[in-house]
């Protein structure tokens, strides 16, 4: 796995179980799906080494978009998980679909096992199965970034471990 994301073998083996849980429980069970899944996760958490954003989350202060509507929110609600889980709305949504309270315990989506369950749960709930299946590698990138940002290190990242796991051609940037 530290091959297929690009991440130190340290990090490949504390994410290993929780990856392949993942990959089960969201049926990301094809090489082309999981070439698309472990692109955006090495991105998103710098080679499985930032579960939590960097930034402090002030930018998110008060942005109604994301539920942040009480004081303090964009910070508690920064970006955490392999795909980063941002926002009162989203943690709300996936202490929803989890049955785990993620607003009142936020730091829980720093643990592997959540960081990597609450990426499949993002990936599945934007119907991002069907986007890797016909290889929509851009429109993927937007759904999870909400625009291009890390383009370049994503697409790296997706032809490593498409070749990887036998994956023909390379992306379709549509």
């Amino acid at each position: 796995m530290a091959a297929l994301i690009g991440c130190t073998a340290a990090e490949a083996d504390k994410f290993l179980e929780p990856v392949n849980k993942t990959l089960a429980k969201y049926k990301i069970n094809t090489p082309l799906r999981v070439a698309h899944f472990l692109a955006q996760i090495g991105h998103e958490s710098c080679g499985l080494d930032a579960v939590r954003e960097y930034a402090s989350g002030a930018a998110y202060e008060g942005r109604k978009d994301l539920g942040n509507v009480q004081p303090g929110d964009g910070v508690r609600f920064r970006g955490r998980g392999l795909i980063q889980i941002t926002g009162r709305a989203n943690y709300f949504a996936l202490s929803k679909a989890f049955g785990v309270d993620f607003v009142a315990n936020p730091l829980l989506l720093e643990q592997p096992l959540y960081a990597a369950l609450s990426a499949g749960w993002y990936w599945s709930s934007r119907n991002l199965n069907a986007l890797a299946d016909g290889n929509f590698f851009l429109t993927i990138t937007k759904r999870i970034n909400g625009g291009t940002n890390g383009y370049a290190d994503r697409e790296r990242r997706f032809l490593v471990a498409a070749a990887a796991l036998g994956v023909p051609g390379g992306v379709v940037p549509v």
